[in-house]
């Protein structure tokens, strides 16, 4: 098994939203952008990443966070005000209706916001992952498997855009960690299709081409159980390699069991793709799974 190692991408503890937010914020530098507003969960990768690439930029940065403020900030929630973000606190149902409030309340100021989707995940996104392929492929590693955490799919839709651009015929394998097949798969189908319009190639996908595998939800989004805290153990004592508890933790304790079960052939080879977040893991909601 081989590891591609995009949490060590470099931006505030890295990820895989670093290679997203290349080509997002160069279309917010274009459009003449003054601040990025995106928005996340309260312990959001993308929105530490996104107030970091701000940060690096000289640009203003609002974050819409999903959920309460807690008692004590820690670990990304920690980081998103070291960066400079500004955080505004929406519920689950109101979120995008927050962002576009915030977004027109600035443009009323005379500012010039550029908004990014949840996840970071557009075409424009996606398309980052298109060309980590051919980084990848370059590399002269051709894997029969590669494996990864998928949630809001544009990580997911770009390599795939990729694998067909770049002609790789391996599987392509997402581990869910929030949300059923039946919503993932058709959903990354759609992004990969933009994607590849993007890029120059119309072709036709289909839900059916989609690997989704969404046996791994444990107790929900962000609940970290027992198989996150063995991947997460297990890539620590034996690699040095530290996992988090939402995403990676999750997609690797899917990969653990599906080898364990035997689900790929014994001479096979295995790409996992370390999508990052490791900050996460000093968060104070994680440490009695950790230290108990």
């Amino acid at each position: 098994m081989w590891i591609k190692r995009d949490d060590l991408t470099g931006l505030a503890f890295g990820g895989n939203k670093t290679r997203k937010l290349e080509f997002l914020c160069a279309a917010a530098l274009d459009e003449g952008a003054d601040l990025l507003i995106t928005a996340g969960a309260v312990q959001s990768n993308h929105c530490r990443q996104t107030a970091a690439a701000a940060a690096k930029l000289g640009l203003n940065c609002i974050l819409v966070l999903v959920g309460e403020p807690p008692a004590k900030r820690s670990a990304n929630l920690l980081l998103d005000g070291l960066l400079g973000g500004e955080i505004r606190w929406a519920s689950p149902e109101n979120r995008d209706a927050e962002l576009q409030r915030v977004a027109d309340e600035l443009r009323s100021q005379g500012r010039k916001p550029f908004l990014i989707p949840y996840g970071g995940s557009s075409a424009l996104g996606a398309a980052a992952y298109s060309y980590a392929m051919d980084e990848l492929l370059k590399q002269e590693f051709v894997p029969d498997w590669i494996v990864f955490a998928s949630s809001s799919g544009g990580t997911q839709a770009g390599i795939f855009a990729g694998a067909r651009l770049h002609g790789f015929k391996g599987n392509i394998l997402g581990i869910s960690v929030d949300e059923g097949s039946e919503i993932l798969r058709p959903r990354i189908a759609d992004l990969a299709g933009e994607t590849l319009v993007l890029l120059g190639k119309k072709e036709i996908v289909s839900e059916n081409d989609m690997q989704v595998n969404d046996h791994y939800l444990g107790a929900g989004y962000a609940a970290m159980g027992n198989s996150e805290r063995e991947s997460i153990e297990l890539f620590a004592s034996f690699e040095g390699i530290l996992l988090d508890p939402v995403y990676s933790g999750r997609a690797a304790a899917g990969l653990i069991d599906l080898i364990r079960n035997n689900y790929f052939e014994t001479t096979a080879k295995i790409l996992f793709w370390h999508t990052g977040g490791t900050p996460a893991l000093f968060a104070d909601s994680y440490q009695k799974h950790l230290t108990s």
